[in-house]
């Protein structure tokens, strides 16, 4: 994973982390960069996500080398809960942020969650997005956008526009779903 080199971002960034938050349910959720022995496990979890069609345009399981290629290029992190006392934690969730964009707007960010099926609920994707919104600036980002949010993904709309994401665009019939059904996706922006 590369770090954008900004110059106002902070020499800091690893003192952040880990981050501990609570759940609804009272677990505890733990979030730390991704580390290179967690790739087949986020992988195989965001593979099981593009395949139910919902919310990445991917139409395929990535192989390793494309998931790399996607998720790897800029900085990954893992959740992990427990909700238990005496079991081990498990994956919670995953995220990364990388430019949106070379160059001159690589100050931009995109980032992109996952949250097992079968724990969504539980308030797992919103913790995530509260630390991309604190580790995002922290790593020199002036602002985040997303590129493809789709209609159809309201959990994901609900959170983005309670912490105040502005819609800045809107594609018609960008995302075709099963059964040949398209639906519009989203652009979203959060300034820090």
């Amino acid at each position: 994973m590369t770090t954008p080199s900004f110059a106002d971002s902070d020499p800091n960034f690893a003192d952040r982390l880990p981050l501990t938050r609570r759940l609804k349910s009272g677990w505890p959720l733990t979030i730390d960069e991704m580390q290179p022995a967690e790739t087949e496990t986020v992988r195989s979890l965001l593979n099981q996500i593009i395949l139910e069609g919902d919310s990445y345009p991917q139409d395929q399981p990535l192989s390793a080398s494309g998931f790399a290629d996607y998720w790897l290029k800029g900085h990954a992190f893992t959740a992990y809960c427990q909700p238990r006392a005496n079991i081990a934690p498990e994956l919670a969730g995953a995220f990364y942020i990388k430019p949106n964009f070379p160059g001159r707007c690589h100050h931009i960010c995109n980032a992109g969650f996952i949250v097992p099926p079968h724990l969504r609920g539980q308030g797992i994707g919103r913790q995530l997005a509260y630390a991309m919104l604190s580790l995002a600036p922290a790593l020199g980002y002036q602002a985040v956008m997303f590129n493809l949010v789709f209609e159809t993904n309201q959990a994901s709309l609900a959170i983005w526009q309670s912490l105040g994401f502005e819609e800045i665009g809107r594609i018609p019939s960008a995302v075709r779903l099963e059964g040949d059904r398209y639906v519009d996706a989203l652009m979203l922006y959060y300034r820090f």
